[in-house]
């Protein structure tokens, strides 16, 4: 996939799921409204804002930090964009059931900077590291 084409259907999607989102803004009566109401409520919004913020991501990391590997823009500001997405949504869906309070928002950032940093961790490859060849055994 080029990274035009990426940009494109990810701008396309984002622009699709925000209407659905304020189409459900707009049908929706929260107070009348079972699971099924609240699930597309949030599944609209977390969709819609990753589309949104990885573009941006990508677009401040690739233009204005100037990286030279795209592919990997994309992919830090997905991941990154993913991340920031669980935070906001969780933040308000304890915000509705009236658990959000310090404890909880630091756990929740606490939480989702260990994934970060695991995520990171695995990605990890160091650099200057000089391959030694392993000492050889001869059998007699």
């Amino acid at each position: 996939m080029t990274l035009r084409l990426y940009l494109g259907s990810m701008s396309i999607t984002a622009i699709t799921c925000w209407t659905i989102f304020f189409f459900i803004i707009n049908v929706i009566d929260p107070t009348q409204t079972n699971i099924l109401g609240f699930s597309s409520f949030y599944l609209s919004l977390s969709l819609a804002l990753i589309g949104s913020i990885a573009i941006l991501g990508f677009i401040i990391r690739f233009v204005w930090l100037k990286q030279e590997l795209a592919f990997k823009a994309v992919i830090e500001a997905f991941r990154q964009s993913f991340l920031f997405t669980l935070f906001i949504v969780t933040s308000l869906f304890l915000l509705s059931q009236d658990l959000f309070d310090w404890i909880n928002l630091i756990l929740l950032i606490i939480i989702l900077s260990i994934i970060e940093f695991y995520i990171l961790g695995l990605t990890y490859k160091p650099r200057n590291v000089i391959n030694k060849p392993e000492p050889t055994t001869y059998e007699k």
